[in-house]
């Protein structure tokens, strides 16, 4: 089984022809403004590629959850603003998904020239569960490319969907992987091989263990560090007999907390002290408590200083590195030390030689917050859950359905 790539498509030629491009353009807005535009970034050189060898450009994304209906607070206008900006050409929007104005302008194209679709959830046959829906809305998208269109599947973030943008569109047009798609497998094999090269330490955070149960599972036994810190240390640390006050905790995952550092204790490092403030707000007081003493007040927002140390020390000594999930609440400076700290280790490890990955979503997010360049890493991913699934071993639709027999 194989892949046909964006390269393959580039080598046929498409030139007058309309290529229809899955990209995820999921971006994180405050007030209509684009706090995070890494994913528009990333996206664009597959679509300018395909714009510069003269082809209908047609991009289909999402943004948000919208309830499979307009919301004007959704709509893509914003990212059609930013993706002209960086592909330097102007960057039409449908006022629909497969309405009038989206055939109209379809239809309009000339060669190099970019349409984006409004917000593709705004049609609730798009993440349907019924195959018979999903169907008729790929169809309607299919339309707007034409006979002779392409499909190019450049969206990671969203491969782990079977979903009518995604996955049906992909078995009614040639398909390709995009040089985002292409690039991320390639980055996720790496990782998921046993011949990565060693030390190898992976570094999970956010707020649930039961997010990344699976990657635990599937990591432990072929590493040598994982690093856990994030309000999914809390729940560890209630494992092991300590309180850990009005922290966030997940009370049914205990014994399978309790089960994994049985297993895998000696990989597992858990925080050895805590940063603790006595309310959810940038100006809480805080203090510092050991996790082996544990505190009955409070919660946990940050991994403390001599975590963040012992952290930085693990990770320094890396050559292979995974990271997924802040360690703390870094959108308040005063909990952003602890993810800070990993990060500059991180960078420190990847300067000396160190492969290192950034999963997406508020792991990167947390990069661009705390002012490290992209370029510090040796990857910054875009896929959030969709490459956590991969690493697990989950067959991802999105990425199943582009492949060939030879």
């Amino acid at each position: 089984m194989s892949v046909r790539t964006l390269e393959d498509l580039l080598a046929e030629g498409v030139s007058g022809r309309g290529v229809l491009v899955r990209s995820d353009l999921n971006v994180p807005l405050d007030g209509g403004e684009i706090t995070d535009p890494g994913r528009i970034v990333a996206s664009a050189p597959t679509i300018a590629k395909l714009v510069d060898t003269g082809a209908k450009v047609i991009v289909t994304a999402h943004l948000g959850r919208p309830k499979g209906e307009p919301d004007a607070a959704l709509s893509l206008a914003p990212v059609a603003a930013r993706l002209s900006e960086e592909l330097g050409r102007n960057v039409q929007l449908a006022g629909d998904v497969v309405g009038s104005d989206a055939l109209a302008r379809a239809e309009g194209l000339t060669d190099g020239d970019v349409l984006l679709l409004e917000n593709i959830r705004f049609d609730p046959r798009e993440t349907s569960k019924d195959d018979a829906e999903r169907a008729q809305l790929a169809a309607a998208i299919v339309e707007l490319v034409g006979d002779d269109g392409a499909f190019v599947s450049d969206g990671f973030g969203v491969v782990h969907r079977k979903q009518a943008s995604v996955y049906d569109v992909a078995k009614l047009l040639p398909s390709y992987a995009g040089d985002l798609v292409a690039t991320e497998v390639e980055v996720l094999r790496k990782l998921s091989s046993s011949d990565a090269e060693r030390p190898y330490a992976v570094v999970l955070g956010g707020s649930k263990v039961s997010d990344k149960l699976g990657v635990i599972e599937a990591l432990a036994p072929k590493v040598d560090t994982l690093v856990i810190g994030g309000g999914m240390a809390f729940t560890f640390i209630k494992a092991q007999g300590s309180p850990v006050g009005d922290s966030l905790m997940q009370e049914d995952m205990i014994d399978t907390c309790k089960g994994l550092l049985d297993k895998y204790g000696d990989v597992i490092h858990l925080p050895h002290d805590i940063v603790v403030a006595d309310k959810f707000a940038a100006d809480a007081d805080t203090s510092i408590a050991t996790t082996a003493d544990g505190f009955e007040s409070g919660m946990g927002l940050d991994i403390g200083p001599g975590t963040v140390e012992r952290f930085a020390t693990v990770l320094r000594g890396a050559k292979t590195i995974f990271w997924n999930g802040p360690s703390g609440v870094f959108e308040f400076e005063k909990f952003a030390e602890g993810t800070r700290g990993v990060a500059e280790a991180i960078v420190e490890a990847t300067r000396g030689g160190a492969y290192s990955v950034v999963g997406g979503g508020d792991s990167a997010a947390a990069v661009r917050a705390l002012g490290i360049p992209d370029e510090a890493f040796s990857h910054i991913s875009t896929g959030g859950g969709a490459s956590l699934e991969y690493l697990e071993g989950k067959q991802l639709p999105g990425l199943t359905v582009l492949e060939v027999v030879e």
